[in-house]
């Protein structure tokens, strides 16, 4: 799932910022993160799909949401094969993956090898990246 490819869809920061909050600005296109506990999708629990809030992507699905205790809201896959990408990220002075959209190359989070079977794997997302649509939407 390694993201290498430039983003299908690219705009300027101008762009970017007109499209949306400050709060998903710094944490979609600038690589931040919201405080534990406080993103809207947190102890979401409505059935449906999240996507990304900077292109519309279907990135994750409610069925695989899961509360992992760390504050964010996680996942223990992503919806598609190809809509989510990771990246080695070094900063911090710790080593993650972190995942993207390949749509546009939003920041989403990072994934973990600490989740609940069947895979194994936690994707820790910011809630600012993500826009929820209810399946019956």
């Amino acid at each position: 799932m390694a993201h290498r490819t430039p983003p299908k869809l690219q705009k300027s920061d101008a762009e970017w910022r007109e499209q949306l909050t400050n709060q998903q600005f710094d944490i979609a296109r600038k690589k931040g993160t919201e405080p534990p506990h406080t993103g809207q999708y947190c102890n979401h629990k409505a059935d449906g799909t999240y996507h990304c809030i900077c292109c519309g992507e279907m990135l994750f699905d409610s069925t695989t949401k899961y509360d992992s205790g760390s504050g964010w809201p996680s996942f223990t896959q992503p919806a598609t094969t190809d809509g989510v990408g990771e990246v080695p990220d070094s900063s911090h002075g710790m080593y993650r993956m972190e995942v993207v959209c390949t749509h546009c190359g939003a920041h989403l989070g990072h994934v973990f090898p600490d989740g609940p079977a069947p895979t194994g794997q936690r994707y820790c997302i910011n809630s600012a990246s993500l826009n929820f649509q209810n399946r019956s939407s």
